[in-house]
């Protein structure tokens, strides 16, 4: 007969769990500019609970970016001197800082080792190729320039025509944000260059003497000057560089590949969904737990306790 413990036997076996910190302290790559002008970048970020494992595994790829922000909403308990972090902070994070919170985040659920299977792209093999690495290895590059506001200069064939003819040079832009990227969504799988525009308009907040020119010129930009805008973006902006150097043994060829972190941390909740259903079975059924207890405990926490009930089942059974 398999022993189940009583409340006083779980709170000893409870004590023996050594406490750990869960909540990783980090710098964000870019930070966060608030209101007031003051750069928070110093993160601390709590892994998911069971209960969050839960909605990641069970939410629709259409709702996935809403879902991600809802979760770091709850998981980023603290950003710089700002806590509670509000969604509408976590939307108006840099691209790249949302990235590093995502992978800092699977990295605290998941460990940092990352193992997939990937399809060569050249046409004569397709094999399967396994990739393995570690999160650590991800280049991720922190920006010089903090900003907000970053001021360049077109180049004399990009320049940008008023009514009159004038030419215009500079251009003042702040660079892209999460809520930025859920905008241009919608857009950006049917139209690159729409969507680009999209951003441009959201992101320029001065051409020449124009100040917030909107759409309409925008449009106006020559396909140089959107290019020129678009590399000077990505050279002031933080990056978390998510392409990969892979290698087929098959073909004996090197390809590189893109590396959806967002999608493929979804999939990882979904595999483990099971897995998560029968560690709680495990657990309230030894200890007794409620459904609700166990599923705030981070997976960490749950390995711990199945550890430890592991060992004292395995220590019952040899003293009978």
């Amino acid at each position: 007969m398999t022993p189940r413990w009583s409340n006083r036997r779980r709170d000893k076996q409870e004590q023996r769990v050594h406490e750990v910190e869960t909540q990783a302290t980090f710098l964000l790559p870019g930070g966060y500019r608030a209101p007031d002008g003051e750069l928070h970048r110093e993160v601390e970020l709590a892994p998911l609970s069971g209960r969050e494992e839960e909605r990641l595994a069970h939410c629709e790829p259409s709702t996935g970016g809403a879902t991600l922000t809802m979760l770091l909403t709850s998981c980023v308990r603290r950003l710089g001197a700002v806590s509670p972090v509000s969604s509408d902070i976590v939307r108006r994070l840099l691209i790249a800082d949302r990235h590093y919170l995502l992978l800092k985040l699977r990295e605290a659920t998941f460990g940092d080792r990352v193992q997939a299977t990937v399809q060569c792209p050249w046409e004569e093999c397709r094999k399967k190729v396994d990739i393995d690495f570690s999160l650590h290895d991800i280049p991720v590059r922190a920006s010089e320039d903090k900003g907000p506001l970053y001021t360049r200069e077109l180049s004399p064939a990009a320049a940008f025509s008023g009514e009159r003819g004038e030419q215009y040079r500079e251009v003042t832009f702040r660079l892209p944000t999460s809520e930025d990227q859920e905008v241009i969504s919608h857009v950006v799988e049917d139209n690159e260059a729409q969507a680009l525009a999209l951003l441009l308009a959201r992101c320029i907040r001065r051409l020449g003497p124009l100040h917030d020119p909107g759409p309409e010129v925008i449009h106006r930009l020559s396909p140089l000057a959107r290019m020129e805008i678009e590399r000077h973006l990505e050279e002031a902006a933080p990056q978390v560089d998510l392409t990969l150097a892979a290698y087929c043994p098959e073909c004996e060829r090197e390809f590189a590949v893109p590396f959806d972190l967002r999608e493929f941390f979804l999939a990882e909740c979904k595999t483990s969904c099971d897995l998560l259903y029968r560690e709680v079975h495990y657990l309230a059924y030894h200890y007794h737990w409620s459904e609700q207890e166990i599923m705030t405990l981070p997976r960490e926490k749950r390995r711990k306790y199945i550890a430890v009930l592991a060992e004292e089942l395995r220590r019952v059974s040899h003293a009978v």
